[in-house]
């Protein structure tokens, strides 16, 4: 985890999540984030497809208030079923 000396809160954070290519993958993604951190604009999402088309990554750029919401965060995403890995 992140010391929280090391990366001061409150502070702008980017998540990046990857997961395989589906049509919702990126709105769940963005939902997970904004239940936790409040309303995700559009324009701070970036969804990149890789290679072969196989797989996403989400890039998502939101506010964080504190370390715990950040780990909660992360701990949402992890447990959706569609993610792969959380960066």
């Amino acid at each position: 985890m992140i010391d929280e000396g090391v990366r001061g809160f409150p502070c702008f954070y980017t998540f990046k999540v990857f997961g395989r290519r589906d049509d919702a993958f990126c709105e769940r993604v963005r939902a997970v984030v904004a239940a936790r951190a409040g309303a995700v604009a559009l324009d701070s999402v970036r969804v990149r497809t890789s290679e072969h088309g196989k797989y996403l990554c989400i890039s998502i750029l939101t506010h964080l208030h504190s370390r715990d919401q950040m780990e909660l965060i992360y701990g949402d995403l992890r447990a959706e079923q569609d993610v792969l890995l959380c960066l």
